[in-house]
């Protein structure tokens, strides 16, 4: 897997979807300082918040043989696990070398009956990387060329950073997680003698979650 991936990807909820910062004023409400602390205990809950449970869970097996390296992932959306049936497993077979170099990988999509051939992503400076590839659909018999452009950051709006994280449980078995953070730094104002409030606050937003935990367990020969 890769580090750094487009924020925006296909499928991925778009930030308007999500709440934005909020400006509020600070010492002018009437109700009182308990009303007040609980307005700001609910805005920091609405703003600031972590979603543990990850979108998506994979199982990933490799086997690494004479420089190569043979891999099957098991794929299950989170929202289909209480009602969980095999034809909610969506499954890949990977083929690449096994050199942390390699430039290119195999991708096969048995359910989808689809066929890719792919690079690695080729940095484009420090801030985009691309990937190409060529890809055949056997449900439409078709071969067509693919590319792709990503980037660790989202695109201008709210500020996003998608980063993949591996922690490594003993030789052999290891723990992926990506994880993308939303954020809007907060901001804070006032005036006096102007009519305004004399002190205005935008407590910015912050929101972590997790897009997939995958365990991966690698087999060398």
């Amino acid at each position: 897997m890769e580090n750094g991936r487009l924020a925006r990807r296909e499928g991925h909820d778009s930030s308007s979807s999500r709440p934005q910062g909020s400006a509020s004023s600070i010492g002018d409400d009437p109700r009182g300082f308990r009303a007040t602390c609980k307005d700001l205990h609910h805005t920091l809950r609405e703003f600031y918040n972590i979603e543990v449970m990850p979108k998506t869970f994979i199982i990933k097996f490799r086997q690494r043989v004479q420089g190569v390296q043979l891999g099957a992932n098991f794929e299950v959306d989170r929202m289909k696990l209480n009602n969980f049936s095999p034809d909610d497993c969506h499954t890949k077979l990977v083929l690449k070398p096994s050199s942390e170099t390699a430039y290119w990988k195999v991708i096969c999509e048995p359910k989808e009956k689809d066929l890719r051939i792919l690079t690695k992503k080729i940095p484009l400076g420090s801030l985009f990387n691309f990937q190409f590839g060529i890809g055949h659909d056997f449900f439409r018999n078709s071969t067509g060329w693919k590319w792709k452009v990503t980037s660790a950051f989202g695109l201008p709006g709210v500020p996003e950073v998608c980063q993949k994280t591996k922690v490594p449980i003993f030789p052999g078995l290891d723990v992926n997680v990506d994880w993308n953070t939303q954020y809007e730094f907060p901001e804070l104002q006032g005036s006096s003698g102007t009519g305004e409030p004399s002190v205005k606050a935008n407590f910015g937003r912050l929101h972590v979650d997790i897009e997939r935990l995958a365990v991966v367990y690698t087999h060398n020969s």
